[in-house]
């Protein structure tokens, strides 16, 4: 898998995101296209980076592409190291920016990360080299763009939403699945009385406890504020304290597992996606990509594909937000500015027509080339496809659309809500803080 963390309204996105990188194996000429003939003449070998860390369809099938390419182009050698995201985003990728020791490709994510890559001038522009792939991915592309130029490539972009076992909904006399937060909460209370977990949440790795913030500013606030705040990173409008209200009156009707606050996402069958994969929960917030993280811990994969199901985040009752709006965002890669010409052949490759298919049939992921959506088969999947095309507007995770500084700062001071000793007022405050830096 990979995670966090595209189309119809998705394709409204309109942020920025990425982790990148400056010096790289094989040297290059960072803005211009190398003419056919210098391509694929000398031997290369490119770094790529990135998230598919677990062992499972993901990671299995970037093997195979790195193979494939490979084998179509002799001179081209690729190796591979699969980081898990926190890590790679957080910690190896900025490493490696400073030590100008990046890998050649690598994860980005597009929105105001990206914006600050490529103001240290780490990114290979790419804009005149992928027109063609630009034009067939469609508005999506816009993401991996900063005033207007093209520094990557999308190859997942989906909306978030709850994965849930519809066979414990069954058992505790929830007929629907909830539209609203109103009904969400029943659900939860009606959980709690057959002695299940309603929500899993991996709180340990502080992103997805962050997501459920996320998605109540995304309720609390106007489509124009968010998107105002995402270009100008003003915090002051009410709807983002009022979001942290929300969240703590959420926290407190208690619908999390035992010490949430130290258990990791999406590593192994102990994780939040562990124990919704097992049968120890019934619900978890997260994107697309955790169809094949579920898989990658499931010990009953057959069992998984039965009871597994997805439902759009609820809205609230007379909030100020667009009720059918979500929250979405996807995966893309990235050359470093120094990059060989080989890695954006690379890029193309990674999105073209023939591997996004095959990246459908993984069932890791939404795919965003033209096409290619017709290979997802997996029912939960399907779902997300059709709630994408109907959402209205689709906001970037707003710790990418809001760049690393405040994100980090941001998510830092959900978190502490959700550990009991931070306030709504606090997660403003930082927020101000690191945008003012």
């Amino acid at each position: 898998m990979a995670m966090k963390r595209r189309a119809g309204a998705v394709l409204a996105l309109l942020m920025t995101s990425a982790l990148v990188a400056a010096g790289c194996s094989g040297g290059g000429d960072d803005d211009k296209a190398a003419p056919e003939s210098e391509l694929y003449k000398n031997p290369v070998t490119l770094t790529w980076w990135h998230n598919a860390s677990q062992d499972g369809p993901g990671k299995t099938y970037w093997e195979k592409v790195a193979k494939d390419f490979s084998t179509a182009h002799p001179t081209v050698k690729i190796e591979i190291e699969a980081i898990e995201t926190n890590q790679l985003q957080r910690t190896r990728l900025p490493a490696a920016l400073l030590s100008n020791d990046p890998p050649d490709v690598f994860q980005a994510w597009g929105g105001g990360e990206m914006r600050e890559q490529v103001e240290a001038d780490y990114l290979k522009e790419i804009t005149d080299q992928v027109k063609t792939e630009v034009a067939d991915i469609g508005s999506a592309a816009e993401i991996w763009q900063v005033n207007g130029k093209q520094y990557g490539l999308p190859y997942r972009m989906g909306i978030e939403g709850v994965w849930y076992n519809k066979d414990m909904f069954a058992r505790a006399g929830i007929s629907a699945p909830p539209t609203t937060f109103e009904e969400l909460n029943a659900a939860v209370t009606k959980l709690k009385a057959i002695n299940v977990i309603p929500i899993a949440l991996g709180a340990g790795d502080k992103w997805p406890a962050a997501h459920w913030w996320y998605n109540f500013a995304l309720r609390a606030c106007s489509v124009d504020t968010l998107k105002k705040a995402s270009t100008d990173r003003n915090f002051d409008d009410p709807c983002f304290v009022k979001a942290g209200q929300d969240l703590k009156t959420f926290i407190d009707t208690k619908p999390f597992q035992k010490n949430f606050i130290a258990t990791p996402g999406q590593n192994d069958p102990t994780s939040a996606n562990g124990l919704l994969a097992n049968g120890k929960a019934a619900m978890e917030l997260m994107g697309d990509w955790n169809r094949g993280t579920l898989d990658t811990v499931a010990t009953d994969k057959a069992a998984l594909g039965k009871f597994l199901g997805w439902f759009p985040v609820p809205a609230i009752s007379g909030s100020a937000g667009d009720p059918k709006a979500a929250l979405g965002g996807g995966d893309g890669f990235a050359c470093a500015k120094q990059a060989p010409a080989e890695c954006v052949e690379f890029l193309k490759y990674l999105v073209s027509p023939e591997v996004q298919k095959g990246y459908a049939a993984t069932g890791t992921g939404l795919p965003v080339a033209k096409g290619a959506a017709d290979g997802v088969t997996d029912p939960a999947l399907k779902s997300i496809l059709t709630a994408t095309s109907e959402a209205t507007y689709v906001q970037l995770w707003l710790d990418t659309a809001y760049g690393s500084t405040v994100g980090s700062a941001m998510n830092d001071a959900i978190v502490a809500i959700f550990a009991g000793n931070g306030t709504p007022e606090k997660v403003v405050s930082a927020m101000k803080a690191a945008a003012s830096k």
